[in-house]
């Protein structure tokens, strides 16, 4: 995928298909690739996927939080010149989501959130990756799934390069202290986009009980689980991701 960006203004970000945009949010840890399945599955299901690289680490510190974001996805939209899309986001990418969804409804034909935060920040808060010590972030990396060979040397050698930098670092904890304010309890009863609740049932980062409370709080949503499914379940179990996520998009007419 990485081959494939496009550049365009301020903007990179991969785009396949036509259709009903389906625009996602990409993690923290999380690269474009992790939503490999998805990119190519729906292209051929009538819809157009656009994965923007979401600048996580290159704005400023005081645009370094899940506000900014949701308007940094706000501005890509129009600058793509969509009406509506559908907006589908996993961890911090699933926050940024849901904040878009209470700022711009009027954007918003439908949410696919898995492994979100928004309600429970441990999600980052107890996992704050160790300068240095390479075993211990390959284990947290393990952690994030229920197959730990899904944690490739890739991912636990860009996870321990994030750890090393300074940069980097200062940022992921004004991130982690941004999603603890922009806790989303008291707004979720309020956003009636439908929204599909995609959970990996034995995700250690956001666990099942997470899901559940945000079935319970949002007006319009339906919760769906995944079996031996960690934290990103698009990657580990991308074909059953996909045929929910489908079944579902099919049963609301998007």
């Amino acid at each position: 995928m990485e081959h494939e960006l496009k550049k365009d203004g301020r903007y990179t970000y991969y785009e396949a298909g036509e259709g009903t945009p389906i625009i996602i949010l990409h993690g923290l840890m999380g690269g474009l690739s992790n939503f490999d399945g998805v990119a190519q599955f729906f292209p051929a299901k009538g819809y157009k996927v656009v994965i923007p690289e979401l600048p996580i680490y290159t704005q400023s510190i005081l645009k370094t939080n899940v506000k900014a974001f949701a308007k940094y996805v706000k501005d890509f939209i129009t600058f793509k010149g969509y009406d509506r899309v559908i907006l589908l986001g996993n961890s911090l990418g699933g926050h940024i989501a849901l904040y878009h969804t209470k700022m711009y409804p009027e954007k918003m034909l439908g949410l696919i959130i898995t492994g979100s935060s928004g309600l429970y920040e441990s999600a980052m808060g107890d996992s704050y990756p160790r300068r240095g010590d390479y075993d211990y972030i390959q284990k947290k990396a393990e952690a994030v799934f229920y197959d730990p060979k899904i944690a490739t040397k890739e991912i636990v050698d860009e996870v321990y390069q994030m750890a090393n930098d300074r940069i980097k670092l200062i940022k992921t904890l004004t991130i982690a202290k941004s999603a603890i304010r922009h806790n989303m309890a008291k707004d979720l009863p309020k956003m009636h986009v439908p929204t599909c609740i995609i959970w990996g049932k034995n995700d250690s980062v956001t666990p099942p009980e997470v899901a559940v409370e945000f079935d319970q709080l949002l007006p319009n949503s339906s919760l769906h689980w995944i079996d031996k499914c960690g934290h990103a379940a698009m990657m580990e179990q991308p074909d059953e991701f996909n045929e929910i996520m489908y079944t579902w998009l099919q049963k609301v007419n998007l």
